[in-house]
């Protein structure tokens, strides 16, 4: 039966490290373990705390195209995890109340100032497909740009 939507967002609230994948400017792939940090009301838009100099920034300045991949955790009744596949468009948004609205105490272990921390950014993924595939069913969703 295919997922909506709804189903996959479900899912993603349980997977809190993302893989993110940026294309440098000279064509290559990199791929970063970021964290959700469980801010997962899914519309379509991820969110990622970094910092200004960091090549993940770059590379997205320089390309706003990526990709996500998630894997779920493997059921209870042994049935295989969710796996998620998002590609979509990055930005990067330097808003301190945009900081402060995605903001949770388990990011102070990597940002010891908080929303204040010097060239903090938050990266903003809009997924425009989400593949997903779990063993029994496969598809695809595909989103508004």
């Amino acid at each position: 039966m295919a997922k909506k939507l709804a189903d996959l967002a479900e899912v993603m609230r349980d997977i809190d490290f993302t893989m993110l994948t940026t294309q440098s400017p000279d064509g290559g792939l990199a791929a970063r373990p970021m964290s959700n940090n469980r801010d997962v009301d899914y519309d379509g838009d991820s969110w990622f705390f970094a910092l200004d100099d960091t090549k993940t920034v770059t590379d997205i300045e320089s390309n706003p195209n990526v990709g996500l991949t998630l894997h779920g955790n493997v059921s209870l009744l042994g049935k295989p995890p969710m796996f998620i596949a998002a590609e979509g468009k990055a930005e990067i948004l330097r808003d301190k109340g945009l900081f402060e609205a995605h903001w949770n105490s388990d990011l102070d272990r990597w940002f010891k100032q908080g929303v204040d921390t010097l060239c903090l950014t938050l990266i903003k993924v809009h997924a425009e497909r989400l593949h997903y595939w779990n063993g029994e069913d496969q598809g695809e969703v595909t989103l508004p740009g």
